[in-house]
């Protein structure tokens, strides 16, 4: 099984490398990280990640991993990262939105009529793009495989191997990855975290809030075109 991480400017690195130890932990999987460039990309805090590969030498891939994070919103409206979305999304087994990720994906055209989940700061644009918001941390619809937050993309790639491979790999992998998250506080979610905690994130996200908006609004635009 082949494995394609999109690899763009601002993403957010653990929306990528979550699901990626545990992609890498599966046998027989190779993975690329690709992007236009091999140059180096910064993630939204400041990580540097190096692409193995560019959109022109790319292998077709079996699963294709969408990372999110505020570059998520220059991607939306960037013709080459929709075209390719899509492009490798045609022959893939499964693909794999994570967090706004699943923006991407919408913007691609593959959500049209299908449940997905997002960060829920973000889960209502997917109805731009004819998608049913979820509300789960995961969500499975068909070969599509969609989560929350940031950490969900652990979760979802465990899951997903689950269901590539067997159960019990998706186990072993669990175990030696140690994967036994416990929060320090309770909270993580806007139904569990008190609401001045809620408001003070909503207040601290304003401006992507509007940023991702007018991009959503001009992807829709175009897929609604196309």
């Amino acid at each position: 099984m082949h494995v394609n991480f999109l690899l763009f400017p601002d993403l957010t690195q653990l929306d990528l490398t979550g699901p990626f130890e545990v992609l890498a932990r599966a046998p027989g999987f190779t993975i690329d990280f690709v992007s236009p460039t091999l140059d180096p990309v910064r993630s939204d805090r400041g990580l540097v990640m190096m692409p193995t590969t560019t959109f022109d030498t790319a292998r077709p891939c079996d699963v294709l991993v969408v990372p999110g994070g505020p570059g998520t919103d220059d991607c939306l409206t960037d013709a080459r990262w929709v075209s390719f979305t899509a492009q490798q999304a045609a022959t893939a087994a499964y693909v794999i939105g994570v967090c706004t990720g699943s923006l991407l994906l919408g913007a691609a055209g593959l959500l049209k009529g299908k449940r997905a989940a997002c960060h829920w700061q973000a889960r209502d644009f997917l109805t731009a793009f004819g998608a049913i918001p979820d509300a789960s941390r995961t969500c499975i619809d068909g070969n599509i495989f969609t989560s929350g937050g940031v950490t969900s993309g652990i979760d979802m790639a465990l899951l997903a191997v689950g269901k590539m491979i067997d159960e019990d790999t998706a186990r072993q992998i669990q175990l030696q990855i140690e994967y036994d998250p416990e929060p320090p506080f309770e909270g993580g979610t806007p139904s569990t975290s008190p609401p001045y905690i809620v408001q003070r994130c909503l207040d601290a996200t304003r401006q992507r809030y509007a940023i991702r908006k007018q991009a959503v609004e001009q992807a829709a635009s175009r897929l609604a075109a196309a």
